[in-house]
């Protein structure tokens, strides 16, 4: 949860943040969250995610630019319940997600572009910790995302 809104975020430290453009759906019981940023670039393959939401996840937000396709998903339920598991603090997933009726009773915030019932590739291909950029913003691993039911806020900083 938020220690902060991201509007009153905004209002004290704007100057120090980008916002994202609102492009997002918010899934999961968790409406708002915020951690350090981990990324992962990948194309209908979501390999790496399962590979990532493996680790320990405290205090961090993966970030997964899957080149914004609709053709299939990217996470569901299972991977949701690995990310929980492995207290993954949230996901930002420019691409889609399957399973939203369960994934909205898990106590996970997910933010994604839209559903798909189809489910990825497994080829292993992607590039992990990369700098990634979306919804006009470019997310930096070590930078810091502020997520809520207004948006989704990327700072240098932790606050």
């Amino acid at each position: 949860m938020l220690k902060v809104a991201t509007a009153d975020l905004w209002d004290q430290h704007g100057a120090d943040m980008h916002c994202v453009d609102p492009i997002f759906r918010s899934y999961g019981a968790k409406t708002s969250f915020q951690g350090e940023i981990t990324t992962l670039k990948l194309y209908e393959d979501n390999s790496l995610v399962r590979k990532q939401l493996a680790t320990p996840g405290k205090g961090k937000v993966l970030i997964v630019d899957g080149g914004g396709s609709f053709r299939c998903a990217l996470v569901g339920d299972q991977l949701a319940e690995l990310a929980i598991q492995n207290e993954w603090e949230g996901l930002i997933i420019y691409g889609c997600i399957r399973d939203s009726a369960v994934i909205n009773t898990l106590p996970i915030g997910i933010k994604a572009l839209n559903t798909s019932p189809v489910k990825s590739i497994k080829k292993d291909q992607g590039e992990i910790d990369i700098s990634v950029k979306f919804g006009s913003t470019l997310f930096v691993p070590g930078y810091y995302v502020y997520a809520d039911e207004d948006g989704v806020l990327v700072s240098p900083h932790s606050y």
